[in-house]
């Protein structure tokens, strides 16, 4: 007989609840995003170069839309690349 401490679960158990998402430039209250800035604006990509999405990042709409454009800024300065395999 199996007592209850001895039951194994296939996957973990969610004990803690997921931390809220907040928007780090709204906390900050940082109101210009410097395309020049290459290390910052890669938090926001992934490995492959591409924009991470808003549901990920928990980044407002308005400041999703600043990053996009100044991603797109460096991207045409090559300060970051287009494309590419391991990025991180």
């Amino acid at each position: 007989m199996a007592l209850q401490t001895d039951i194994r679960y296939l996957t973990p158990m969610a004990v803690d609840k997921t931390r809220k998402k907040y928007c780090r430039f709204k906390k900050s209250g940082i109101k210009y995003i410097d395309y020049k800035d290459p290390e910052f604006l890669k938090k926001f990509l992934n490995e492959q170069g591409r924009l991470l999405p808003r549901r990920i990042t928990g980044t407002s709409l308005k400041f999703q839309r600043k990053v996009a454009q100044a991603v797109k800024r460096a991207r045409h300065l090559a300060l970051l690349p287009y494309l590419t395999d391991l990025m991180k």
